[in-house]
């Protein structure tokens, strides 16, 4: 994945769409244009950081259902709506759908640009959260069976003694097999170890019978 941002334009009005490309690219800011939804449907790399530009009203797939589509198959791409009408109850539902922006032609550049900054912002957030998860979660497939169970025991608060007790093992046991957990999930303490599950989402493994 390329960490530098790509601003899709999709919008089937030509002369707009040149008049956003030049605006974003006199930022610096790398753009790809479509004429319609479905060609950016197909090309769409779920990996590439960026946001998108969408236009609501387009022959074919329009705005709201390409959103729509997005959605169904899990994508997180930020979408800033643009419009030439002042539709208040779409609007409305494609902010709900998760939309950064809905904007109305025509538009100020410099709030056409904070928009986006705030979309990239956005997506350079949860793609770091993403990336976090996958590293617990990768963590988290060394953990042998029992350390599972020990680390289950950890994160609910227990003293070692209680998870000896719980696992009928040697109170040296769960002290190794704590220290173990610590050493392979990264972290030196207790409250950084329940952060790192807590924070990322990771769900507390399921010990085996």
């Amino acid at each position: 994945m390329s960490m530098e941002p790509i601003i899709y334009v999709v919008d089937d009005d030509q002369a707009m769409v040149e008049s956003l490309s030049w605006i974003i690219e006199s930022v610096g800011l790398k753009v790809k244009t479509y004429i319609r939804a479905q060609d950016f449907l197909d090309q769409y790399d779920p990996a590439q950081h960026g946001c998108l530009l969408l236009d609501v009203r387009m022959p074919g797939m329009s705005g709201p259902e390409l959103q729509l589509k997005l959605n169904q198959y899990g994508a997180t791409l930020p979408i800033i709506f643009i419009s030439g009408h002042g539709d208040v109850p779409l609007a409305v539902r494609v902010m709900k759908a998760g939309a950064v922006d809905f904007l109305t032609k025509p538009f100020n550049d410099q709030v056409l640009l904070e928009s986006i900054n705030k979309a990239l912002r956005q997506d350079r957030t949860h793609r770091e959260k993403q990336r976090e998860s996958a590293r617990a979660e990768a963590k988290f497939a060394l953990l042998s069976p029992r350390e599972i169970q020990v680390l289950q025991g950890i994160v609910a608060g227990k003293q070692n003694k209680v998870i000896s007790a719980e696992l009928e093992i040697s109170l040296k046991t769960v002290e190794a097999h704590r220290a173990s957990v610590m050493k392979k999930m990264g972290v030196k303490s207790v409250p950084e170890l329940v952060r790192l599950v807590l924070t990322n989402g990771v769900q507390e493994p399921v010990s085996e019978e």
